[in-house]
């Protein structure tokens, strides 16, 4: 069974730290990258940061400096590790499979991150 449970999210003030967890099952993590993504009120769903295998990361444009990827491969998870937060951070963060193709499994309930200014 294909299973991504995110954790982590919180309210917190401008300037403040986060870490997100995304636990994966056995059947996808080894052979997939990994990308977390975030969809705000009203805005459409975007990538925020991806991890291959090989562990090889990205960030966006947008967080670079402040966002960081991490997979622990012994725990089939993956981290976003988020400092220096602004409100415009404010969404629900999920995790999938990044692919350049945009194949992804059944969402998770993802976790929301809310900053306040």
């Amino acid at each position: 069974q294909v299973q991504l449970v995110e954790s982590g999210g919180a309210l917190v003030q401008a300037g403040g730290s986060l870490r997100l967890s995304c636990i994966v099952s056995r059947s996808i993590f080894s052979s997939n990258s990994i990308g977390w993504y975030r969809q705000a009120p009203g805005k459409q769903l975007e990538l925020v940061a991806s991890a291959t295998t090989g562990g090889i990361t990205n960030v966006v444009d947008s967080v670079k400096g402040r966002f960081a990827i991490s997979r622990d491969n012994a725990k089939r998870t993956v981290y976003l590790q988020m400092n220096s937060l602004k409100p415009e951070d404010t969404a629900i963060y999920y995790c999938n499979l990044y692919s350049t193709t945009g194949t992804r499994v059944p969402w998770g309930q993802g976790t929301q991150v809310t900053v306040s200014s």
